[in-house]
Parts: C-alpha cells; structure tokens; sequence
C-alpha cells in the first residue's frame, strides 16, 4: 500500500490553463476571475455578496471590522477551533471569551455561550469545526436577545448545510478559508467574507482595497488594507467550485464508511451527524485511547493522520495576555483522544478499507 494521505489537491489542465490564461492576459487584480468567482460562490452559497480575499484568517478579520468590532468588546468564540477565530478577534483590538463545546459533534456548546455574556459582548463566532455546522437556531436566539452580531466561521464547512441551507448564509457574515488542506482550495491562501447585508458588503469591498469605495485609484473612503485575492487563485477557486458538490458527496461516502465499519468498535468514537446537519467532513475526527501508539502504528503502514487540535486555544501561550483563565472540560479532555484521519474526496475504496482494518487489527492486538 503507498503512502495515502491526508488531504489531495486537484489540478488538472484545465486548471493549468486558467493559470497560464492568466499570466498571459497581464491582468493580476481586481479583474473577470474575481468577479466570476464571487459570484459563482455567493450562488453557491444561496447568498447576495462574497467579497473575495486573500486568506481565511483576513475574511475574519474583514467581517469583524465591518461590524464595528473595537477594543474593549468581547466576542464569544470556542477553544476548539484553529487559532484564528481568536487571533482575528485580538487583531480587532476586542476579547476572546472562550467557550466550551458538544461532546457529540464538535462545536460550540450554546448553554455556555449564554453564561459567559456580558454588557462588552458584541458578537459570537461559531465555527462549523470539521465541516459539521452549528446549531445556528438557538445562537440566534441568544443573539437577538442580547443584541449579538454573528459571524459564522465557516473556514471548514464550504457546502454544509443546516435544515437545507447553506452555511455561509446564517449568520449577519461569514468567513471562509481556501487553504490547500480545505475542500476546496485556491491552490495558496485564500478566502472569502459572504452576507446578504448590502452595508456590510460595500464596506468589506471598500476596506480590502484601501479603503476605496468606488474604485478611484487615489480616493480612500475608509482606514483600509490590501486584502484582494490574486487574478490567479480567483481562476483555480472557479474551476474547484465546480467540482465542490461531487467532492463533498465522496467526503460524506467516506465518512459513513468509517462511521459503519466502527459502529461496534468500542475502542473508536465516530463522529455524530445530527439529524438536521448535512457535513461535509473537511476532517473525520474519532475519539479513541492509546492515541499516540495508533498514530504511530499506521504511519508505519503509511497511513497520514493528524490532531485537530492538540493543545486548546485558550491553553495557547498566545492567549494568556488576552483572556482571562477559563477551565472548558470537555474541550480539554477531548484534546487528548482526537484524531483526524483520511477522508478526502479522493480516497480509494481499498484505501479507507485498509485504515479502517489497520485501526481494528491495532486494537484487536494484531501487530
């Protein structure tokens, strides 16, 4: 068996060509691709506005800016995510309050979120962690109650769905990532700030590009930051898109595999779908004992793995300056058996059936 690894990226000519198109074209910004993209993804994601940037990690920031985010506000985020939902709050000047999540699916637990509000509460992020969405009714409430912005981290969940819509259009903003790992990608960085508010879309437009609103070279409307997504990585995020659907399809036939074969395997906890989520699988994260002799076991039989995430955020040395101690039990005990294995969409049927074999036979003793 070769090496089978944990994420693939899909190139093929016609995604060369689109390339070469447009080094030939000398046209690197701000131009077709860019347009065609964004609205290529906004109809995807059944919403009015995607503002195309140059990373994930800025979509968040964007989307928090056009909020007014500012120091001295909090925002309500979970530990268990990548360190970017908090880092972009901290880069708006505001605080991360952390949040403890389900032990069923992975994400944000909204009893906590409702107990950590507070009158400098602005906002809450919930991250559609691993592709599985939220559950976004019950945020809602709280946000309507206490006058809450939510922007949804949907870095992972590009196509997931929520009672049949999208993710990207239920919160006041979304951010998403196009990392390479990601299910679809730009091949680079790469992301994007959806909403159906036309302010909030004028002004993300406006604060990408310096702060010009209406385009005019050296008229800045707004404090602004270059944040534009390249001419080149619009052109290969249009042709991935395409294929977004079906790759998404295969995702959820591996994960139901998986989640089948370990179904009666005491030793390996699968990840949940709850019955109003469609995911998309961006990782399969399993819970299991003895992690670190797993992982080892089937790196010796080629098998890539990985742990998303090892250390909570809100344990980062990076946050210790910037929030305040909290102790999340589940988030914390759940670091600890994590494991994120193959699912990609291009994963062959004998090599899921290997993993899974070689998952059992370790803890069945076969060595």
């Amino acid at each position: 068996m070769n090496k089978i690894n944990m994420a693939e990226m899909f190139c093929d000519d016609e995604i060369k060509n689109a390339v070469l198109s447009v080094l030939t074209s000398g046209n690197y910004i701000k131009g077709e691709n860019n347009i065609g993209f964004e609205a290529e993804f906004s109809g995807f994601c059944s919403v009015r506005h995607t503002i195309a940037v140059n990373s994930g990690t800025n979509a968040l920031i964007l989307a928090l800016k056009c909020l007014g985010i500012k120091p001295g506000d909090e925002v309500l985020v979970p530990s268990h995510t990548f360190i970017a939902t908090a880092n972009s709050v901290i880069f708006c000047g505001a605080k991360p309050v952390f949040a403890d999540i389900n032990s069923d699916n992975y994400t944000i637990d909204v009893s906590d979120i409702k107990s950590k509000i507070t009158p400098r509460t602005k906002a809450v992020i919930p991250v559609h962690i691993y592709g599985h969405p939220c559950d976004m009714n019950p945020v809602k409430e709280i946000a309507e109650e206490k006058d809450l912005y939510i922007i949804e981290d949907a870095c992972q969940a590009h196509g997931a769905k929520y009672y049949g819509k999208t993710a990207g259009s239920l919160g006041d903003v979304a951010a998403f990532s196009f990392f390479p790992s990601k299910n679809m990608t730009v091949a680079g960085d790469g992301g994007a700030v959806t909403t159906n508010n036309d302010e909030i879309a004028d002004l993300a437009c406006a604060i990408r590009d310096q702060g010009r609103k209406d385009g005019e070279k050296y008229h800045h409307d707004y404090p602004g930051l270059n944040l534009r997504l390249s001419e080149i990585h619009a052109a290969i995020g249009r042709i991935q898109l395409k294929h977004l659907s079906d790759w998404n399809l295969k995702r959820r036939e591996n994960a139901h595999y998986y989640s089948g074969f370990f179904s009666d395997c005491e030793n390996v906890i699968t990840p949940a779908e709850t019955e109003w989520a469609e995911a998309v699988y961006h990782q399969y994260v399993i819970r299991v004992k003895n992690r670190e002799k797993l992982r080892n076991y089937l790196s010796e039989r080629g098998v890539s793995t990985g742990i998303h995430y090892p250390l909570p955020v809100h344990l980062q040395p990076a946050m210790k300056d910037y929030s305040d101690p909290v102790s999340l039990p589940v988030t914390e005990s759940f670091a600890d058996e994590i494991l994120s294995i193959p699912v990609h969409p291009f994963l062959k049927r004998e090599e899921r059936e290997f993993i899974a074999k070689s998952i059992q036979e370790f803890y069945n003793g076969i060595k």
